[in-house]
């Protein structure tokens, strides 16, 4: 498995296809996935998965798999994927995490770590996360990552307007 970088209680690794019993526990989750209204059938897990799959290959990064380096357990996944806002491509700190493992500082470590592979690593001048309106804990996880609001977007997703805050930050912290 290839990790792709290491916190102090995490690895962020690439996922492969026998993680789907554990991403299922995320995306199947119907609290969890509040944000996106719905929690997903098995089809859309495999879907979610593979085109994490895709973004590696194609991309060369994508969501990764957030394993406690103590137990070895996937408890969620974190990582950057490209998004658009505004008809821009930019590059977005995405993080999903089981519930059970909330409200310990995870997201957080995790979303730190990926904004600064994405300066130091990519190259990025900006990073972005594009959070619900109705996402209290991402909104906070993202302003704990250095991030400010700077607009405001509506997604259409599974046939309903999400509308979405979207906080970045640039190179250097500003």
């Amino acid at each position: 498995m290839k990790i792709i970088l290491e916190t102090d209680r995490l690895s962020l690794r690439e996922m492969t296809p026998s993680d789907l019993p554990a991403i299922c526990r995320v995306l199947q989750d119907r609290e969890t996935m509040y944000a996106y209204e719905h929690a997903f059938s098995d089809e859309e897990a495999a879907a979610w998965l593979n085109n994490q799959l895709r973004r590696y290959r194609e991309d060369g990064f994508g969501l990764w798999a957030a394993v406690l380096k103590e137990s070895g357990e996937i408890i969620g996944q974190c990582g950057l994927t490209w998004q658009n806002v505004d008809e821009t491509r930019v590059v977005e700190v995405g993080y999903l995490f089981e519930r059970a493992h909330w409200h310990k500082g995870y997201a957080t470590e995790a979303a730190i770590a990926c904004k600064e592979y994405a300066f130091n690593v990519l190259g990025s001048e900006k990073v972005y996360s594009i959070i619900r309106d109705n996402n209290y804990a991402s909104q906070s996880v993202a302003k704990r990552n250095g991030m400010h609001l700077c607009g405001k977007i509506v997604k259409h997703y599974y046939g309903m307007d999400m509308p979405h805050l979207v906080y970045c930050t640039e190179r250097g912290g500003k």
